[in-house]
């Protein structure tokens, strides 16, 4: 297996779980993991969210860890990169706001390289304009976006997650089994036991 350089997009109060374990798996199996977030620069940091399912109406919030960046965003060369990797949680709120970001998605989605996103993270897609007739999970308050996009919403549980072409996606951080191997097994990676 060739190691995969992968780009990671972050922002402030991205969820907790979902920028630090797949930026830590994917390291372990051998990928590099680009972390990077608009207006900031290597061992800057973001803050994190914790997002928790609690039985409320919605995910409870609490605060959550320093994330550091490994890379600087405006240096960046979309073309160097074999997949993209976002994040949920409040970040994506704002970062599909940015320019730059949603030129970042269009290349990898024209260039049909890997894209895996979670939770919140398909307000990025929507917003970057790469989801028409695609199927793609979300967090369920998301939903509206990802259909308004011409997106298919794949209404599945919590814990699974659905590939369609060069895209994975996951409704929240307790699929994250099944959409980091989704995600694997796009970049071709095999983990042998």
């Amino acid at each position: 297996m060739a190691a995969k350089k992968i780009l990671m997009l972050a922002g402030d109060f991205v969820e907790d779980y979902e920028i630090m374990v797949p930026f830590q798996a994917l390291q372990a199996v051998g990928h590099a993991v680009h972390a990077v977030c608009p207006d900031k620069q290597a061992g800057d940091f973001v803050m994190t969210a914790i997002h928790d399912f609690e039985g409320q109406q919605t995910y409870t919030e609490k605060p959550g860890h320093r994330f550091t960046l490994t890379h600087d965003f405006a240096a960046i060369d979309a073309a160097e990169y074999d997949a993209l990797l976002i994040p949920g949680g409040r970040a994506p709120e704002y970062l599909r706001l940015n320019a730059r970001v949603l030129e970042i998605v269009r290349h990898f989605a024209d260039a049909k390289k890997p894209i895996a996103a979670v939770c919140h993270g398909a307000q990025i897609l929507a917003a970057a304009g790469v989801l028409e007739g695609r199927r793609c999970s979300a967090y369920p308050a998301c939903r509206p976006e990802v259909e308004l996009a011409g997106g298919q919403y794949a209404e599945i549980a919590i814990t699974d997650a659905v590939t369609d072409g060069n895209l994975v996606t996951a409704p929240a951080w307790p699929a994250h089994p099944a959409w980091i191997a989704q995600f694997l097994k796009l970049l071709g990676t095999r983990v042998e036991l």
